[in-house]
């Protein structure tokens, strides 16, 4: 909900350093309603409806469970905060001030009418050929670009103005990570001490966000400061790297022990634990790949971005903060970073229209804070904003798999290719709060392949398949008839009774026991048409208008409400049903909520769907889903 205070309209006029390292990060103070979209922190996956609250795709953001527990969290999603609410029952988007555009109003273009993104494809200069879109994804943007940053950059350097300072000092030539996880290197200039750069690749158990049926697929790297890999003496240890990196993923996942050190080992031994929360000057580097399926874990060697975070400030979820969406962000546009309000610097650069990786711009960098943030806040305050879900602003490492197995690269699930088919090699992980295998329990929930609620033929082809009645199943798959809307809510009443008999069955793994390919990877043909409709993005640079593309309007962003649940256009225009859902009603009575939305998403929290304390870790030791025999 946005504060009644002072509403800044103009950029301020004053710049703020952050110190902390080798010199400074000079950003400025900006209002967000200098922005195209003010918004852009609110996903386009927070607009879709929930199919009469039989679609519960909210609450891998939206929960308490982190926040309540203090852990690297303050940020209560779920209606621990009066002030928040519940973003799983209630479409409560609140304007930034009631000068702006209402939040209600979905902004992102590209995925709700992908008719208008192929316009604009049609009237580029930059059209490309889609037979050539194989060989697009085989090329090596990321070596270019790392060539950019050059030798000395960096957060250490604070006197470096370029906009690659923040590129991070990753190297794809030294990838894939060795055995142990560690990114070696044979180059002097990239190796901190022997051959390690510092680096080590996290293997985690996907979301429905960055997953090969998403058309995005990650690769994810952790570094901390220097001290954390020298002994007493100062001396360069491995062992003693390891033992910290060990020690920090327990503080993370929540499992330190009464016998675990109270700080770090070796040199870093007067930095504190902290449970839920990394040490200051962690560093993350996160590509984020196309997906090709004659890749290793689907990863393409072509990246739709570079994410950098840097930890600049200690935050503690305990302390008293106040939830300001009136203050303004602090970045430098220039030099492509963003503060998070949380204690965080993100930096990052995207595919410019030739495909070459670019420094992202101020709105671009404002999607970031909509995953990775909290509410923590600054003195003077600064925009915040974040899931409920994440520790320490964080999504992977807290969801890393335990031990040796998580201290590789991203793997997909061991996905590999075998005689033309896509297969996985590893079950399905349970979740240490729920004791249900976190696959299947997502599955459950959204009803679909990703936080769209929506699934790609060949998935919804295998279920048709599996869940019949002849194979014991209470009724068959059907496709949702959307040309009769007034039984959509019951086949998609339906289809969550039989997507959790098939969990329940264990049906949606193989006989060995693995997460059945079907549910993770998409068919060539549809990995390869949603990269070209990706692409169309890049082509015309219309990020800020959405980056998740779809062959037409997910069923999910249309209106299919009865009478009694009825809501309008924000003007008070009745929709019509099958009509695509452009904006919902604000509060316009009440004083202190004037301009929130009011809409129900219908998910009620009586329902089996709804869960407001789930945490996303993993259960440890690792325990997976046994397959029936």
């Amino acid at each position: 909900m946005a504060s009644q205070g002072f509403n800044r309209l103009i950029i301020l006029l004053y710049l703020s350093p952050i110190v902390g390292f080798g010199g400074t990060l000079m950003g400025e103070f900006i209002s967000r309603t200098t922005l195209n979209n003010p918004y852009a922190n609110i996903p386009a996956q927070c607009y879709i409806e929930t199919s009469g609250g039989a679609q519960n795709a909210c609450m891998f953001c939206h929960t308490n469970a982190p926040a309540r527990a203090h852990l690297g969290n303050n940020n209560p999603q779920a209606g621990l905060s009066t002030v928040t609410g519940n973003l799983q029952t209630t479409y409560s988007f609140a304007p930034v001030t009631q000068q702006t555009i209402a939040a209600t109003i979905n902004p992102w273009e590209n995925t709700l009418f992908p008719e208008r993104l192929e316009a604009a494809y049609q009237k580029s200069a930059n059209r490309f050929d889609e037979s050539t879109m194989l060989e697009y994804l085989k090329h090596d943007n990321w070596s270019d670009a790392y060539t950019k940053r050059g030798g000395k950059m960096g957060w250490e350097n604070g006197q470096d103005s370029s906009p690659w300072r923040l590129f991070p000092d990753l190297s794809p030539s030294d990838l894939p990570a060795k055995e142990d996880g560690f990114v070696r290197t044979k180059s002097h200039e990239r190796a901190i001490f022997g051959d390690i750069t510092g680096w080590r690749a996290i293997n985690f158990m996907p979301y429905g966000i960055f997953t090969p049926m998403s058309g995005s697929v990650s690769g994810i790297y952790i570094r901390l400061p220097k001290t954390f890999m020298q002994d007493e003496k100062g001396a360069w240890s491995e062992t003693i790297y390891a033992q910290n990196l060990d020690l920090l993923e327990r503080a993370i996942t929540d499992r330190l022990e009464a016998n675990d050190p109270q700080t770090y080992y070796g040199k870093a031994h007067d930095v504190e634990v902290h449970r839920g929360l990394y040490p200051l000057y962690t560093e993350f580097a996160h590509p984020l790949h196309y997906v090709d399926l004659r890749a290793k874990g689907t990863r393409a060697t072509r990246v739709k971005e570079i994410r950098y975070m840097v930890k600049t400030k200690m935050f503690y979820p305990g302390e008293a903060v106040e939830k300001d969406e009136d203050a303004p962000i602090y970045l430098n546009e220039k030099q492509g970073w963003i503060n998070n309000g949380a204690g965080w610097i993100l930096a990052g650069f995207i595919e410019d229209a030739k495909g070459n990786l670019r420094p992202q711009k101020a709105e671009e960098l404002m999607q970031c804070i909509g995953c990775h943030s909290d509410n923590y806040g600054f003195e003077p305050s600064a925009f915040t904003s974040g899931s409920s879900n994440t520790i320490d602003s964080t999504w992977a490492f807290p969801r890393k798999f335990p031990h040796k197995l998580g201290w590789a690269e991203m793997d997909y699930l061991a996905y590999s290719m075998k005689e033309g088919k896509a297969t996985s090699s590893r079950g399905d992980p349970l979740n240490r709060k729920t004791q249900q295998g976190e696959f299947g329990y997502f599955l459950k929930h959204v009803v679909g392949a990703n936080l769209y609620g929506v699934m790609p033929a060949s998935m919804e082809a295998f279920l048709m398949e599996t869940i019949t009645k002849a194979h014991g199943f209470s009724d068959d798959w059907r496709t949702l008839d959307l040309q009769h809307p007034e039984t959509l809510v019951a086949q998609q009443r339906l289809h969550v009774k039989l997507m959790g008999e098939c969990v329940d069955r264990k049906a949606y793994l193989t006989p060995e026991g693995f997460i059945q390919p079907n549910l993770l990877y998409p068919t060539p043909t549809e990995a390869l048409n949603g990269a070209i409709g990706y692409r169309k993005v890049v082509v015309t640079q219309r990020f800020t208008l959405g980056k998740d593309v779809f062959a037409k309007t997910p069923f999910t962003f249309r209106y299919f409400r009865n009478a009694k649940e009825a809501y309008t256009h924000l003007d008070g225009r009745p929709y019509q049903i099958g009509e695509i859902i452009t904006d919902r009603p604000v509060e316009k009575e009440a004083i202190l909520t004037e301009g929130a939305g009011i809409t129900e998403t219908l998910i009620d929290e009586k329902d089996a769907l709804y869960d407001g304390e789930y945490l996303p870790l993993l259960n440890d030791p690792l325990v997976y889903v046994k397959a029936l025999k």
